[in-house]
């Protein structure tokens, strides 16, 4: 099976999709990549959909990544004694530790690192922004603040804090035995949430090792503002833009969006667009005009892949809705201006032997009718410096690794194909040119250009392209 796109669609699992029918739906509606949501469900919920999964690959004969996206810190309000309050424009409110039910003027927040990090002027913005307050002063257990937009807010409500970097951990006992379950299930990627620093990071790549690749979600205007850290530590970032929307004015997402994707495509990272893609889909079976444009500019942009949140896992359309981010992938690279696009936007090699092979690869593929490119990979390396370049011949990504070719599922271009270790130049070429055919990507004469590295076998030595014509 092949698709007939580059950018690749990541689709949520949840109540609307955990059955084994609706998820080989889903993959053959175009799903490359299925999202386990740890903020719902069950570890036994999550185990069979792993399950499911591993049998529709297996059915198919097409590796599939499971991505694990960690629930990460939540901060909340505490209860009310009516189970919610009304708050007042100019109206006093406090928080506090004390965790006694709360009423229009004060209430529970049982975080002490919030009160750690804030300051007077500080706003603090309760259930997804609706209600929203300025701290006029605060101690180590508590914040008197004015409230500047008013509303009704419930019980566990949740706060955000733009522009602060708080002191604490992004995960959690919770996320810590969610990940080790995760990996235990042999998840191909790990979505953490609540990234604000390298250390963040580090300290995670210190829990996962070599056993998934780590997908960074920027939610934080803090992790923004160290995008470079953040994406020189991760194998791809995801741009979550719910709740960067809350954190930061609605007008800025978009071109923090577009700053995202050209870091990570300069650095050769993959990077996805999640969150409200195709949003009226969760109850209809259409999209609106502007949620379809809204996925194209993505994919015009050059994201690796663009991912469906409750329109997959809960909504009453999952495989109408995967099945509509396909046609409009589809329709964007058909597209003459796409090709343009993506072209005026080709970094510029690193000093590294494999960035100046996969730039003589890209050029080789404008200059001769190449069918495919072929990349011989272990670690995914070199697939990932070829989709940096963006060629306009699709990516046939050879491995040994079972695991690599599941991770290779989320990376722009890269059609991945489990094959036999190779051990020589001619061994090679001949098994390029075989598995070209086999999967769709070429006949009898047409030209291939292959990349790999030598010695073979040894991961990140990217140092040969050799052009073949298929006998």
């Amino acid at each position: 099976m092949r698709r007939n796109r580059n950018a690749k669609i990541i689709a949520t699992l949840g109540p609307a999709s955990s059955s084994p029918e609706m998820i080989r739906r889903l993959f053959a509606a175009g799903a490359d990549v299925f999202r386990i949501n740890m903020s719902h469900g069950d570890q036994a919920d999550h185990r069979e959909r792993v399950r499911i999964i591993r049998d529709v690959e297996a059915a198919t004969g097409r590796p599939i990544a499971v991505l694990l996206d960690l629930q990460g810190p939540k901060l909340r309000v505490g209860r009310f004694t009516d189970g919610k309050a009304e708050l007042t424009e100019g109206a006093r409110f406090r928080l506090d530790l004390d965790g006694a039910p709360g009423d229009v003027e004060r209430v529970c927040l049982p975080h002490e690192e919030i009160f750690a990090a804030i300051r007077p002027g500080t706003n603090l913005l309760l259930d997804d922004g609706k209600v929203r307050l300025m701290v006029e002063e605060c101690g180590a257990n508590f914040a008197n603040t004015v409230v500047k937009a008013g509303g009704v807010v419930s019980n566990n409500k949740g706060v955000n804090v733009p522009g602060v970097v708080l002191p604490l951990s992004p995960f959690t006992d919770k996320d810590r035995r969610d990940l080790a379950f995760g990996l235990e299930l042999g998840v191909d990627w790990v979505a953490p949430s609540f990234i604000q620093r390298r250390e963040d990071l580090v300290e995670l790549r210190e829990m996962v090792g070599h056993q998934a690749f780590i997908c960074s979600k920027l939610e934080k205007p803090a992790a923004v503002d160290r995008l470079d850290d953040i994406v020189e530590l991760s194998d791809a970032v995801m741009v979550a833009r719910g709740d960067l929307g809350v954190e930061l004015p609605p007008e800025r997402v978009p071109a923090v969006q577009k700053r995202i994707i050209r870091a990570c495509r300069e650095a050769g990272k993959a990077v996805v667009v999640a969150t409200q893609m195709l949003e009226s889909m969760i109850n209809s079976p259409v999209p609106t005009r502007a949620e379809a444009s809204d996925v194209a500019v993505a994919v015009y942009d050059g994201a690796d892949a663009v991912m469906l949140s409750a329109e997959s896992a809960a909504g009453r359309y999952p495989a109408e809705a995967v099945a509509m981010m396909d046609r409009i992938v589809v329709e964007v690279e058909r597209d003459p201006l796409y090709r343009t696009t993506v072209d005026a936007q080709n970094p510029q090699p690193q000093p590294t032997a494999a960035d100046a092979i996969s730039d003589a690869m890209r050029r080789v593929a404008e200059a001769l009718p190449i069918t495919a490119t072929v990349t011989y990979t272990s670690s995914g390396f070199s697939a990932f410096r070829a989709a940096r370049e963006r060629p306009s011949s699709p990516i046939l990504g050879l491995t040994p690794a079972l695991n690599t070719a599941r991770r290779l599922a989320l990376v722009w271009g890269v059609h991945a194909v489990v094959s036999e270790e190779i051990h020589d130049v001619e061994e090679m070429v001949d098994n390029a040119c075989a598995l070209a055919v086999e999967h769709g990507f070429g006949n009898a004469g047409d030209l291939l250009v292959i990349v790999a590295g030598m010695p073979f076998g040894v991961s990140g030595t990217t140092n040969m392209l050799r052009i073949a014509r298929i006998k």
